[in-house]
């Protein structure tokens, strides 16, 4: 039997992400040889399968059903919804790589992970204050300022982008600011402000000993649309075309800058392909595009198109020739 339990139900989950639909005696079998168990005499037995069922649901909020009718096969309930959820499918992924390392010791050393450095030790602060709806006070630091700033804030959302990890948090200091001033002046500010903050640049995150109550009309999917990476953006999403060039149409397809991202197939060329996505221009979006390299052009719109050249007049004056 394998010691960590855990790593036994993200195997079973990815048995049937991976198989579809299996019997009892299958997921048996495939137990047997996946190498985390002890060998031919160890079997999952009928009992701890459904108890590792139930467990599953209750921690993955993944069903795996059972089909009577068609020969009491075990499938996934609702697969799309698990796919869809990119915080489950990056745990059960990430566990799923670590099951294949305890069972073949050959591997170990061998499969190289990518660091994410900043801002770990925060993490549990965070997570807790956001199980119990704890407000935070932060010390924060950012790149270029003199001295730090102390602040309260309201934990709502974990993001990690590009190897640095932010929270996404509802501010109660601009957040009643904009209140007074609203009554002051009849404005129409945001009652609610939310920010985004870089966990590495926290320098201490500690509760108040107060809590907060989450908005319930805050969508973080609405907050989010259109939006490449941490920046968030009032402008409305906009048509983004591209050509790409060389290898360039093989990297989008198989790792897309946006999930709005599609191919103009009936624009395909011999020497290049083109993409369109639905996006709103924040710097995220213009660093995923300079990532690129020469592999890409923007067509349009002009406003993009304009801000990427002048990128390049930056970059070209960097690297200037020197003259003999």
């Amino acid at each position: 039997m394998a010691a960590n339990i855990f790593g036994r139900y993200v195997w079973l989950i990815e048995q049937f992400r991976r198989y579809g639909r299996l019997t009892y005696e299958e997921v048996n079998d495939l137990w047997h040889r996946s190498g985390l168990s002890y060998g031919d005499d160890d079997d999952l037995a009928l009992r701890t399968f459904h108890n590792h069922r139930k467990a599953i649901f209750d921690i993955f909020e993944v069903e795996i059903a059972c089909d009577i009718k068609g020969g009491y096969k075990y499938y996934i309930d609702h697969p799309e919804d698990l796919e869809k959820d990119n915080l489950r499918i990056w745990l059960i992924d990430s566990y799923t790589a670590m099951n294949q390392i305890q069972a073949d010791r050959k591997l170990k050393g061998r499969i190289i992970f990518e660091n994410v450095p900043s801002g770990h030790k925060w993490l549990n602060v965070i997570t807790d204050a956001m199980r119990n709806n704890q407000v935070l006070t932060v010390t924060h630091q950012g790149f270029g300022k003199p001295e730090p700033w102390y602040f309260d804030i309201e934990p709502y959302y974990l993001k990690v982008v590009k190897r640095r990890w932010y929270v996404l948090a509802r501010s109660p200091y601009y957040s009643n600011r904009n209140c007074q001033k609203n009554k002051e002046d009849g404005g129409d500010r945001p009652k609610d402000v939310f920010l985004v903050y870089a966990l590495d640049r926290i320098l201490d995150c500690k509760p108040t000993g107060s809590t907060f109550r989450m908005k319930e009309d805050f969508d973080i999917d609405e907050y989010y649309r259109g939006c490449c990476g941490i920046i968030h953006s009032k402008e409305e999403p906009i048509r983004v075309v591209l050509k790409a060039y060389n290898g360039g149409p093989d990297y989008l397809r198989t790792l897309p800058i946006h999930e709005s991202q599609r191919e103009l197939v009936e624009l395909k060329e011999d020497e290049a392909s083109y993409f369109e996505l639905t996006v709103r221009p924040t710097f995220d979006l213009y660093q995923s595009l300079l990532a690129q390299a020469d592999q890409i052009e923007v067509l349009e719109p002009a406003s993009v198109r304009n801000e990427m050249r002048n990128f390049a007049k930056n970059l070209m004056s960097y690297y200037k020739e020197e003259r003999q």
